[in-house]
């Protein structure tokens, strides 16, 4: 190889080609380090009704370290994803020294039992709320399904000035509405829209015009409902009645 000139000065060239790119990646990696890069301010681009100020602080102040360039995102944006009113965070650098937060809250829809919160995705998140919200029971998994059915019951309703309060669904899937005013609707499993549609049509010629407060309406029946008054003993219940 000695002998060989145009092979020596090859390796040469790629040898100085190598120092030099050492010596440019050395003076990169100490570049972005430099404070000159360090994150000055974290600015939130989103209106917030529900994260504090203080929450903002505190993750900024434990999750975002580093410089500009040497900033880890991903666990950065995982961090504020953590806060209990916040369904998604998206951070971006911003030149010279900054960073861009935005963030998407939770819209809370209806409270998930007496332990969590259902959001207007049907999505269930824990967090302190003290407004006003219906209440959904169900089992595990059927949040997004009740979210759905609880818009068209509200919409459906509101025909006749109702609006639900609490919706049930059991384990079989039968569905119960317990209305602003007490009043409690046995819809059962099988068609529910249906079920819910003839009684708001008959609502106003029928328990509308009842002296006596209706506190039970049982909806699961072929071709009618039977409605339950406090303090009357209860019908026999006809034969054509379905079990759900």
């Amino acid at each position: 190889m000695w002998d060989k000139p145009a092979a020596l000065n090859t390796i040469a060239d790629l040898l100085f080609v190598a120092a030099l790119l050492g010596l440019l990646y050395a003076g990169v990696a100490y570049a972005v380090r430099l404070p000159v890069f360090s994150i000055q301010a974290v600015r939130v681009v989103t209106p917030l009704a529900h994260v504090t100020r203080e929450q903002i602080e505190e993750i900024v102040r434990r999750e975002v370290r580093g410089t500009l360039f040497t900033l880890q995102l991903g666990p950065a944006r995982a961090a504020f994803e953590k806060l209990p009113w916040v369904r998604s965070a998206d951070v971006r650098r911003q030149w010279p020294g900054g960073l861009e937060v935005a963030l998407t809250e939770h819209l809370p829809l209806a409270r998930w039992g007496k332990t969590a919160l259902v959001n207007v995705h049907g999505e269930v998140f824990e967090a302190a709320f003290d407004g006003a919200l219906p209440v959904f029971n169900g089992p595990a998994g059927s949040a997004k399904e009740m979210a759905i059915q609880y818009d068209h019951f509200r919409r459906s309703l509101a025909a006749i000035e109702k609006t639900p309060g609490e919706i049930n669904v059991s384990p079989r899937r039968a569905w119960q509405i317990r209305l602003d005013d007490g009043m409690t609707l046995d819809l059962g499993r099988e068609q529910v829209e249906e079920r819910l549609r003839r009684f708001v049509a008959a609502y106003p010629r029928t328990i509308a015009r009842m002296s006596s407060p209706v506190d039970r309406v049982d909806l699961r029946y072929a071709n009618g409902f039977a409605a339950r008054v406090p303090g009357l003993p209860p019908a026999t219940e006809p034969r054509q009645k379905r079990g759900a």
